[in-house]
């Protein structure tokens, strides 16, 4: 390349047309990579994503349809299927199952070329720039993409295997399924909501109107009670449309209610308002979401900085260590934790891994954006949605300052016909 060309490259912000032609690599070659696979070289970058979710998939996904013959892809995830959290609650009301929410990896091996390996990481090791598997195996990578999701700071006594959180869909939401359906009438369901950041800011309000629903109208319950002990001093999104459902469901709503310990033989669980003296409420089905955090392998690999890791958001490298970025739910940027905007995160990440690769600088005005629909009962949703942009100033991820950040007026049967279009065209994205 001269050095002309050099200097025009890096004096300018790059098209993705323009940077798939400076790393080598046709059109076809990036949204066919596939072929590419004949093909590949012997020594390509290789870029290593730990986490098959919503961020972590999309990642590798798109590093390969856009990297083609320029990048190696390796995508580790312990599991062979990934059952998506969003609509998972509908499980709970029997409108969705475990199997229609569950998503594989074929695609990113046949049609995108990705490495995929079934594996746990055991460790990082940053200065070799290598991740060790369970397996023992080794492997070196050019950069590293985390994606791995959520953990849980569980209270005191808190077993899972008898109070579900179901917060991580699968296994969780078909424990606290089978608990609801065996209810009878008059008694009591307590569930507990985390203090903000956690995953999903209107999930645990859209399960509490789904439970509610189920029980009353599905059931015709009309003795049951429904309690929310909410850690948060508010409902945090969408107030006024959560508050009149729980109103017309009958549900009691506590705020500032922070769990402290939780008795799961017995479903009781404790808990402060305010700081306040200790109180106990006991449960028939008693569903507790615990507080939240950043998934394991980021405190293991020390690139945390309290319970998130802080990255770049131009590009979601960690600013702790170079190489290694954190997308979706982990990071620590302020942006909403949930697949959608996972989702987003990826694809702004996966175009600055490939420009890095080439030396090339990232864009320098990303834009992110989450959509969220709540199901509200049976046969209503609700929505709401924002776009986050790059304040230079800060060094941080924004809402744009020019949208007005709509959200439904209220729940409707529209809205919950477009929720699974809205679904359906994320999961397309994401694994097909």
């Amino acid at each position: 390349m001269s050095q002309q060309n050099k200097q025009n490259i890096q004096g300018k912000t790059l098209s993705r047309r323009q940077l798939f032609k400076y790393l080598g690599i046709g059109v076809t070659a990036a949204v066919a990579p596939s072929l590419a696979m004949q093909t590949r070289a012997a020594a390509l970058p290789h870029v290593i994503v730990v986490g098959g979710g919503f961020a972590g998939a999309t990642a590798a996904k798109y590093l390969k349809m856009w990297g083609g013959l320029g990048v190696e892809v390796t995508l580790i995830e312990p599991n062979s299927g990934y059952v998506s959290p969003i609509l998972s609650n509908l499980v709970l009301n029997g409108q969705k199952n475990i199997a229609n929410l569950t998503f594989g990896y074929q695609n990113h091996q046949q049609t995108y070329g990705v490495n995929m390996m079934h594996a746990m990481v055991e460790s990082i090791d940053k200065a070799a720039q290598s991740v060790t598997l369970s397996s023992g195996q080794t492997l070196n990578y050019d950069r590293l993409v985390l994606a791995p999701g959520i953990e849980f700071i569980a209270a005191t006594g808190h077993d899972f295997d008898k109070v579900p959180h179901a917060w991580k869909a699968g296994v969780q939401t078909e424990l606290l399924k089978s608990q609801l359906d065996a209810m009878g009438d008059g008694e009591h369901f307590v569930m507990t909501i985390p203090k903000a950041p956690y995953r999903c800011p209107p999930g645990p309000y859209e399960r509490a109107c789904v439970v509610a629903d189920f029980l009353k109208n599905a059931k015709g319950f009309g003795s049951t009670q429904i309690t929310v002990l909410d850690e948060n001093a508010d409902i945090t999104v969408e107030a006024a449309t959560f508050h009149a459902k729980f109103d017309e469901y009958g549900v009691r709503y506590i705020a500032n209610a922070a769990v402290t310990a939780v008795d799961s033989d017995n479903r009781i669980v404790s808990y402060q308002v305010s700081g306040g003296a200790t109180q106990t409420i006991a449960a028939d089905v008693l569903n507790v979401i615990p507080n939240q955090k950043a998934g394991q392998i980021i405190f293991d690999a020390g690139l945390n900085s309290g319970n998130w890791a802080p990255v770049n958001p131009l590009t979601y490298e960690s600013t702790l260590q170079e190489g290694i970025h954190v997308i979706g739910d982990s990071q620590g940027t302020g942006q909403p934790k949930a697949g959608h905007i996972g989702n987003s995160e990826a694809k702004v990440c996966a175009d600055a891994v490939l420009r890095s690769l080439k030396g090339l600088a990232p864009d320098p005005a990303p834009k992110t954006n989450s959509a969220c629909y709540s199901p509200v009962s049976r046969t209503e949703a609700t929505w709401l949605t924002a776009v986050y942009e790059y304040n230079s100033g800060t060094g941080q991820m924004q809402p744009v300052s020019s949208a007005s950040y709509p959200y439904a007026s209220g729940p409707s049967s529209s809205n919950y016909s477009a929720m699974f279009s809205w679904a359906g065209n994320l999961f397309s994205d994401t694994f097909a």
